[in-house]
């Protein structure tokens, strides 16, 4: 199997980054620091990072050529952010 570079391979390293980052230096809403919250924010990260993960073994398995993988996955991560935006 080949390694190939994708966008989802970045989306899934910045959750592991924030996952690991909140457990070590906890977490800061609102200028207040809530340390007894950064396990549950933490475990969230690495939840977002495990689906992310799936999503990027299941595009590769539908489209075989890397550059329709970064078509769809940057696609999917453009509709996941106006998604985003629209409930907030």
């Amino acid at each position: 199997m080949k390694f190939r570079i994708t966008p989802l391979n970045f989306a899934s390293a910045f959750f592991l980054f924030a996952a690991v980052y909140s457990w070590i230096y906890g977490v800061k809403i609102s200028g207040h620091q809530f340390k007894n919250m950064s396990t549950p924010i933490g475990w969230i990260f690495l939840l977002f990072a495990v689906v992310v993960s799936f999503m990027d073994i299941m595009f590769r398995n539908f489209f075989p050529e890397t550059k329709k993988i970064w078509i769809v996955e940057l696609s999917f991560i453009t509709l996941a952010a106006i998604i985003l935006l629209i409930v907030k």
